[in-house]
């Protein structure tokens, strides 16, 4: 790992050093994580560089029990003095906080054993000229799209790499590096009264693998000329379809409301809902933590817990949660390996057909709203109402007619999700979640 000034040796030595130290000042278990980043990041506007940010950061991060007494510290500078603070400082917190009978490390036979690299790591080091140059060439395609492309928030590129190491006082040591790199654009098009802003960005680990600039700056221009001259819609109920970024987040939402501090805090519309539909039935969602240069692949999760393939949801039934050791006790349920989060997730229909395009998904909406942005985060997670600001294409006969703007769509998650009557073939990866467009069965449509 040349790109780093630390070795995996060298953070071996600072986990020992510091599960020693919280030992030797009374921790009956400890959990140590260490990690280094660093990164470039440019942003472009109107051809001029408006930004360029160098960073780099490490940290020593440290969590101890006095029996059921949880403190946890951290620290940047990694030398034996510091280290011997931090550990001391969780030490002290942990001796002052009341007992929790869940707080404790994960049972030893949930933790990954022979932890091969999971190749997430793909590093990529361009010069500033190089950055600029692919940024100002996505924006140079955007404005070259149509004289109406006039103005641009700018056009960003970003390259990012990390390695960390996790170790525990149960004889856990294991870690990895890995990469993100993107690209993103965004155009405004228009003037006066009528203007438009629309952006589109690729994302991969490995950077020979993002979107050519020159593409995404004219999609990300065509995506902003689409939206002029919007119109308001009359309030009423339509049929909407997502693009497939915004299913993604409706994904998002159902994680959300599946996730163990929302189950056992009581803050969530499916608490109790394992065995019980929460899709309609012929959905399955699929997680997959070892789908190769996925951004949610992990061979373990933040405690350390093997990861593994699993059916969330089969036939619209929810088989799983997403817990943590912590909340899987407070639910009296083991830990599902999902400390940090979901991983790479897929939403898939038993309907699609691989001929299931947008312009075949705007057939099955027919008459309704297509929506591509949403505004605001207008969801109550403890009764399911939904509620948010949306921009998009009013659409007749499977044909756009004409963008709409300045409207709010409504409903209840929980009918929503019962109520997905296709996902299409148009399938995108945003961040670790995997979906195509979502046609929903109904929404409350406010506008004029």
């Amino acid at each position: 790992m040349g790109h780093f000034a630390y070795s995996r040796a060298d953070f071996e030595e600072l986990c020992q050093l510091a599960l020693r130290e919280a030992r030797q000042a009374g921790a009956s278990d400890a959990a140590v994580e260490v990690s280094e980043g660093q990164g470039l990041s440019v942003n472009v506007r109107r051809g001029r560089v408006e930004q360029v940010e160098h960073n780099t950061d490490k940290g020593l991060e440290i969590t101890v029990y006095a029996g059921q007494r949880r403190g946890h510290a951290s620290t940047s500078d990694f030398s034996a003095q510091a280290i011997r603070s931090a550990a001391r400082a969780a030490f002290d917190i942990a001796r002052y906080t009341a007992e929790d009978d869940c707080a404790g490390l994960p049972e030893a036979e949930l933790l990954a054993r022979r932890v091969r690299d999971p190749g997430l790591y793909h590093p990529w080091d361009p010069s500033v000229e190089q950055a600029v140059e692919l940024a100002r060439r996505a924006e140079d395609a955007a404005f070259a799209t149509d004289r109406r492309i006039r103005n641009s928030e700018g056009a960003s590129v970003s390259a990012q790499q990390m390695h960390f190491l996790l170790a525990n006082s149960r004889g856990f040591s294991a870690g990895y590096a890995s990469s993100r790199h993107s690209l993103s654009c965004v155009p405004i098009a228009g003037k006066g009264n009528d203007m438009q802003r629309d952006y589109w960005w690729s994302s991969r680990r490995d950077a020979t693998q993002l979107a050519q600039p020159e593409a995404l700056g004219r999609y990300a221009a065509e995506r902003a000329l689409a939206r002029l001259r919007a119109r308001r819609l009359p309030t009423g109920q339509y049929p909407v379809l997502l693009e497939a970024p915004l299913a993604a987040g409706l994904i998002g939402s159902l994680v959300h409301a599946v996730s163990g501090g929302s189950l056992y805090r009581k803050t969530s519309f499916l608490c109790d809902s394992l065995g019980k539909p929460v899709l309609a039935g012929h959905l399955d969602l699929l997680e997959d933590p070892t789908i190769p240069d996925g951004m949610g692949s992990a061979p373990f999760d933040d405690e350390g817990v093997r990861t593994r393939r699993r059916r969330v949801v089969r036939g619209g039934v929810l088989e799983g949660y997403f817990l943590s050791t912590y909340s899987g006790r407070k639910l009296g349920l083991p830990t599902t390996g999902n400390s940090g989060g979901s991983h790479n997730l897929s939403l898939s229909s038993r309907r699609t057909a691989p001929g299931d395009d947008l312009p075949a998904m705007l057939r099955k909406l027919d008459r309704g709203l297509f929506v591509i942005e949403l505004i605001g985060h207008g969801i109550n997670y403890v009764t399911g109402d939904y509620s948010r600001g949306a921009m998009g294409f009013w659409v007749e006969g499977g044909q756009i007619q004409y963008p709409v703007h300045e409207i709010t769509i409504a409903g209840n998650l929980r009918d929503m999700l019962l109520g997905i009557r296709a996902v299409g073939a148009d399938v995108q990866v945003s961040g670790s979640r995997r979906t195509g467009s979502v046609l929903l069965e109904s929404m409350t449509v406010a506008g004029s």
